[in-house]
């Protein structure tokens, strides 16, 4: 049976999430403003949640109504079998977001939520049930938009960006599902080596690899949400988890490299953690000094901005990248993320496209350099274009970027605050053929996944005690990842 889902995300890979969710086979699939709904059953919320790399969370919505006040929203709440979700002895929480004059404060709202629920489990049962804000067996999400109101389970729990993959970090991470969505931005197919010369704690270097063999960003988590669910299906669960027939070999290499050697010994740990040493190699290296590549490559990179991350010289840093770029990456196209106009400009290299993004509370552009040797006039009067047809219609679109763009502009630090994200129920279609970001097909090595299918139990563990445990992960023992959970 089919039911309503929602997937959060980022502003500016709602696009690529609909792709994603196209790919999985989702039904219905509507963009919104930092989601993305669609419909499916059991098993596509369990695979949304298991192997989508650029949503934050994925959403259940089990009722909606209208709520004109407090006592509405109470009345609503309250009418609603309660015990077929909360069991007796469970805990739960409830978060809310709310845009509407008639309610002022969103706690209060979430006050009366929680105040229906224990009032109808009370009345039901005779028994209180316990609430936990910091591990609640189920979690709630309460949506109010003017009087629409929507209430929903949510069925990942820890935001879905926290793969569980990371053994350390250095300062200001990128986010992992900004690092996935950036990826495929780049439309890359797999099809090349794949570079961040200044990777830090090896996240872009990590999600690329995740995708280039298409495996689920879920293998490394401990828990989803849904597994403390009254109806979970531990077998259905074991199968999603353990089947490896859609994951591909990559036949190319991915290079990390960054100046500060306690970034690359982070980036080193967490490659290995993943198990994806065979494919991603980090060196310690300054970008200055980077050379020609021998085969064909992309580059993805994340500098520093000058605002959480202090560097000397910031705009001399920029000037040596666009440099680097023009003598020594000819033929191959560079993906940069950055915040600040003057940074940007310090390049000197003309994109072909600028997509804007936001790195936690920072409205960041996303910018791709199509590289190619000698002067641009010259390389034009020769018929040489940096800009696909389709580049071009992007960026002829009206109102693509805000009249007068301020880059100091803050918003609410996403990462902390995903729940404010939904802004509206109101959502336009998605056309899928409008998007290609490059899936590619490939066989998998049988001899590399012997084991992955020893058992339904041979699945991660949910201890992740680095001190009784070897995060040297080898691609040939990657059911280690499995271990049977206590």
């Amino acid at each position: 049976m089919e039911f309503e889902l929602i997937a959060k995300t980022f502003m500016g890979l709602e696009p690529v999430l609909a792709r994603e969710l196209t790919q999985l086979g989702a039904n219905n699939i509507q963009i919104g403003r930092r989601v993305v709904t669609f419909t499916g059953d059991k098993e596509m919320m369990y695979r949304a949640n298991f192997q989508l790399h650029t949503a934050i969370r994925i959403l259940k919505p089990i009722k909606h109504f209208k709520a004109r006040s407090a006592e509405d929203v109470y009345e609503a709440v309250k009418d609603f079998e309660w015990e077929k979700y909360i069991e007796e002895g469970k805990t739960f929480a409830v978060d809310s977001v709310v845009y509407s004059d008639d309610f002022l404060n969103s706690r209060f709202v979430t006050y009366k939520v929680k105040d229906a629920i224990v009032d109808y489990l009370r009345e039901k049962t005779g028994k209180r049930p316990n609430i936990s804000v910091t591990n609640p067996d189920i979690r709630l999400h309460i949506h109010i938009s003017e009087n629409d109101a929507s209430l929903c389970l949510d069925s990942s729990g820890e935001s879905l960006h926290r793969r569980g993959y990371r053994q350390d970090t250095v300062e200001a991470p990128l986010n992992e599902v900004l690092a996935a969505g950036m990826i495929m931005l780049t439309g890359w197919k797999h099809d090349t080596d794949f570079i961040d010369p200044m990777c830090g704690s090896g996240t872009i270097l990590i999600e690329a690899a995740l995708l280039a063999r298409n495996m689920g960003p879920g293998l490394f988590r401990k828990e989803f949400a849904f597994e403390r669910w009254p109806d979970f299906d531990q077998d259905l669960f074991d199968e999603i988890y353990n089947d490896d027939s859609q994951e591909t070999e990559y036949p190319y290499h991915i290079y990390g490299y960054d100046v500060d050697m306690k970034a690359v010994n982070t980036a080193r740990e967490n490659v290995k953690a993943a198990g994806l040493s065979d494919i991603i190699t980090i060196e310690q290296a300054d970008f200055k000094d980077f050379k020609q590549p021998k085969d064909k490559a992309i580059i993805v990179m994340n500098p520093p901005y000058g605002e959480r991350i202090s560097t000397p010289n910031l705009l001399g840093t920029y000037k040596m990248i666009g440099t680097t770029l023009k003598n020594e990456f000819s033929g191959n196209d560079a993906w940069i993320l950055s915040y600040r106009e003057e940074c940007f400009r310090q390049i000197g290299l003309k994109p072909s496209i600028k997509i804007p993004l936001y790195n936690g509370s920072l409205e960041c552009e996303f910018r791709k350099y199509s590289m190619f040797n000698g002067k641009f006039n010259v390389f034009r009067s020769e018929g040489g274009s940096i800009k696909s047809e389709e580049e071009k219609r992007q960026m002829a679109e009206k109102h693509r970027f805000k009249k007068n763009r301020e880059f100091k502009q803050r918003l609410e630090e996403e990462e902390e605050n995903e729940e404010n994200d939904i802004r509206s129920f109101k959502f336009r279609a998605f056309d899928a053929t409008k998007f290609d970001f490059g899936k590619k097909d490939g066989k998998r090595n049988d001899d590399r996944h012997g084991n992955r299918h020893a058992g339904k139990g041979n699945r991660r563990g949910k201890d992740f005690d680095n001190e009784e445990r070897d995060i040297n992960f080898a691609s040939k023992k990657r059911n280690e990842r499995r271990a049977k959970r206590k």
